[in-house]
């Protein structure tokens, strides 16, 4: 993380992403994002993608608390998502988590 060209948050930015990062569950979701593609066997396609089905299989939630939490990281910023059919494939935004790691840290 080269913290010296991050562009710094915006106070609501920051709030958004903290009160995301308060639960366990997102967080758990954030680590299992940010393993795709590398991990041998993770559930996520080649592009780092992973649909909201795995979140709900891998971690035992129901797909409408995936939804909530999903809602919550999406509005943080701190993933992005594409509808296909009728799934939702959700992206990690690294750029963003290192954004946020600076300002944790405070770079």
């Amino acid at each position: 993380m080269n913290a010296t060209k991050l562009r710094p948050l915006t106070a609501e930015q920051t709030d958004a992403a903290f009160k995301a990062l308060a639960s366990e569950q997102r967080r758990e979701i954030l680590r299992m994002l940010a393993t795709c593609p590398g991990e041998p066997g993770a559930p996520c396609a080649a592009s780092g993608e992973v649909c909201a089905c795995k979140i709900s299989e891998r971690l035992e939630l129901a797909a409408s608390t995936v939804s909530h939490h999903m809602g919550i990281l999406k509005a943080a910023g701190l993933v992005s998502a594409r509808k296909e059919g009728t799934w939702v494939h959700y992206t990690l935004q690294r750029d963003v988590m290192e954004r946020v790691a600076a300002e944790l840290l405070g770079f």
